[in-house]
C-alpha cells in the first residue's frame, strides 16, 4: 500500500511539475530565455518539485486558515450570541455541507495515467490516497480549530475532537458514495443543491433566531459520526470495484482514452449552442455576426446572468425583511454595506461572465474566424472588440445593479448614515467593479489570446495574471473597511485601470490577437 502511494504521489508530482514548466516556458519574455530541453535537467526538475510541494502545502494551510477565519470565526462573532456555541454549530453544519467534496471521484488527468497507462493497483491507489487526503485535511484543521477555537471560548478538548469529526463524516460521505455507485447513482449527491442550501441556512440562519446547537448535541454527533465512520473506512476498505468505477467515471466525463482534452473542451462548448431558427437578427455586417453569437449562447450568458439577478435579490430581500422584523439586528445589518465593501470585490470577481464568455467566443468563434485573413485586419479586431465589449459590461450590470440598489435599500432601512455619500459611493463602486472585471478579461484575452490551436489554455502569463487576480480578491475578504474611503479609491483604480487597459488593447490587441501553435 505504502509502495503504491509512494508511486502514484512521485507521478502526481511529476505531472504538476510538468505542468508549472510549461507555464513558465509560456511567459513571453521567458520563452526565449529558457530552452526547451529545460525538461531534460533533473537539478531545476527538482527545484521545481519541491516548490510545488511547497506551494501545496501553502494552499491546504491557507484554505484551511480563510475557511475558518472567514465562513465561521469572523461570521460567528457578529452573532448576539455566545460565541463559542455559535461557533460550534456554524462549524457543524458546514461540516456536514462537505458532501459537495467529491476527491475520490475527480477524474483528475494523473489518476488516469496512473490507473489505466501505468497499471497501478486501482484499489491501492484509491485507498492510499484517501487515507492521505483525511491526514492531510485532519493535520491542516488542527492549529485553526485550536487557535480559532480558543478565541472563541471552545474548550480546548472540544478543539481537538472537531478535526476528527470532520474526517470521520468525509469518511461516511465517501463510503455513501461508494453505495451510489452500486446503484449507478454516483452523481445523486451532487446534484441534490437543495440539501446544500438548507444546511447553508441552518448554519446561518438559525443562530439568526437564536437557536444553537449545544456541545451535548455536538457530542452525539461527534460520537454517531465516529462509529459510522469507522465503519464506513472498514467498508471503503472491503470495496473491490475501484478500477470499473474509475473507468465509468472517465467514460461518463468522456476523458483521454476516446478522444483528445481539446476536441472534449470544443464539443462541450458546441453543446451550449442554441441552435434556434428564432434566433436571428435584423442586423447586418458585424454587428449581425455579433448579435446572432450572444443569442446562440444565451444558455450560458443571459440566462445566468438572470439567475444571478434572481438569486441576489431573494438574498437581499430576505435581509430587508430579517432587519424589518428584528430591528435588534439593523445594527448588524447596518454595518454590512458601511465597512464590508472589500467583501463585494471576490463576490463581483466570482459573478463576471468575462472568463465563460472569452472561452465562448474562442471556442465557437475565434478558433474558425482567425483562419481567415480579413478577421484579422486592425479595424475588423477593434470594431468587434468594441461590440463585444458593450455585451459584456451589459450582461454584468443586471447582477451588479441588483447588489448595488439592495445595498443602499439595505443602508437605508437598518438605520442609515450620518454621510449621504455613502448611498452614492456604495452605489457607484459596485458599477465600477461590475465594469472593470468586465473590461479586464476582454483586455488579458485579446493581449494575451491564451489558447493554442488545440483550444488548450496555455499562456503562461495569462495563468499568472488570472491567478494574482484571484488572490488579490480572495485577499479582500480579510479587510474591513470604511465604504466612503474604500469604495472611492476603488472607483478611481477602476476608472485608471480600464482606461489604460483600452489603450493598450486598441493599440497592440491587432499584432496580439491571433491563433497560436
Amino acid at each position: 500500500m505504502l509502495d503504491t502511494f509512494i508511486k502514484s504521489f512521485k507521478l502526481k508530482n511529476t505531472y504538476k511539475t510538468n505542468t508549472i514548466l510549461y507555464s513558465i516556458r509560456e511567459i513571453p519574455f521567458l520563452k526565449k530565455i529558457i530552452p526547451y530541453n529545460l525538461y531534460a535537467n533533473n537539478g531545476f526538475k527538482s527545484f521545481i518539485s519541491v516548490i510545488s510541494i511547497i506551494m501545496k502545502i501553502f494552499k491546504t494551510f491557507l484554505g484551511k486558515f480563510a475557511y475558518i477565519l472567514i465562513l465561521i470565526f469572523t461570521i460567528s462573532s457578529l452573532y448576539d450570541l455566545e460565541s463559542s456555541v455559535v461557533f460550534l454549530h456554524i462549524f457543524t453544519f458546514l461540516t456536514l455541507a462537505g458532501f459537495i467534496n467529491k476527491f475520490i471521484f475527480e477524474p483528475e488527468k494523473y489518476l488516469y495515467y496512473a490507473i489505466f497507462i501505468i497499471k497501478i493497483d486501482a484499489k491501492k491507489y484509491a485507498i492510499s490516497n484517501y487515507y492521505y487526503y483525511l491526514l492531510k485535511t485532519f493535520i491542516s484543521f488542527i492549529p485553526f480549530t485550536i487557535i480559532f477555537g480558543l478565541i472563541s471560548k471552545v474548550p480546548l478538548w472540544l478543539c481537538l475532537l472537531m478535526p476528527i469529526f470532520v474526517i470521520m463524516v468525509k469518511a461516511i460521505i465517501i463510503n455513501y458514495d461508494l453505495y451510489s455507485y452500486k446503484k449507478k447513482q454516483i452523481n445523486m449527491i451532487l446534484k441534490s443543491t437543495i440539501c446544500l442550501l438548507v444546511l447553508f441556512v441552518l448554519a446561518y440562519g438559525l443562530p439568526f433566531i437564536g437557536i444553537v446547537i449545544n456541545i451535548n448535541i455536538f457530542l452525539i454527533l461527534f460520537i454517531l459520526s465516529l462509529i459510522l465512520g469507522i465503519i464506513s473506512l472498514y467498508k471503503i476498505n472491503e470495496f473491490n470495484n475501484y478500477r470499473k468505477m474509475f473507468r465509468e467515471i472517465f467514460d461518463s466525463n468522456h476523458h483521454y482514452d476516446k478522444k483528445d482534452n481539446s476536441q472534449l473542451i470544443k464539443e462541450n462548448m458546441r453543446e451550449k449552442i442554441e441552435y434556434d431558427k428564432k434566433n436571428s437578427s435584423d442586423k447586418i455586417g458585424l454587428a449581425y455576426f455579433h448579435d446572432l453569437f450572444v443569442k446562440r449562447h444565451k444558455k450560458i450568458l443571459t440566462q445566468t446572468v438572470k439567475i444571478q439577478t434572481i438569486i441576489i435579490s431573494i438574498i437581499f430581500l430576505l435581509l430587508i425583511i430579517i432587519a424589518i422584523y428584528f430591528p435588534e439586528l439593523g445594527s448588524l445589518l447596518n454595518n454590512i454595506p458601511l465597512n464590508y465593501l472589500p467583501y463585494f470585490v471576490f463576490i463581483m470577481y466570482i459573478l463576471n461572465r468575462g472568463s465563460t464568455l472569452t472561452q465562448a467566443m474562442f471556442m465557437n468563434c475565434d478558433y474558425s474566424m482567425l483562419t481567415y485573413r480579413f478577421y484579422k485586419t486592425p479595424k475588423f479586431i477593434l470594431n468587434l472588440f468594441t461590440k463585444r465589449l458593450k455585451t459584456l459590461i451589459t450582461l454584468n450590470i443586471y447582477p451588479a445593479l441588483a447588489i448595488a440598489i439592495s445595498l443602499d435599500i439595505l443602508l437605508l432601512v437598518t438605520g442609515g448614515t450620518d454621510n449621504i455619500i455613502n448611498y452614492l459611493v456604495l452605489f457607484i463602486s459596485i458599477i465600477s467593479l461590475s465594469i472593470f472585471f468586465s473590461i479586464h478579461y476582454l483586455v488579458m484575452y485579446y493581449l494575451l489570446q491564451p489558447y493554442n490551436i488545440n483550444s488548450e489554455l496555455k499562456n503562461g502569463l495569462y495563468k499568472i495574471i488570472q491567478g494574482l487576480t484571484y488572490l488579490i480578491c480572495y485577499f479582500m475578504l480579510e479587510l474591513e473597511l470604511p465604504t466612503i474611503s474604500f469604495g472611492l479609491v476603488t472607483i478611481i483604480f477602476s476608472i485608471l485601470y480600464s482606461f489604460i487597459a483600452l489603450v493598450l488593447a486598441y493599440k497592440l490587441a491587432p499584432k496580439t490577437f491571433k491563433l497560436r501553435n
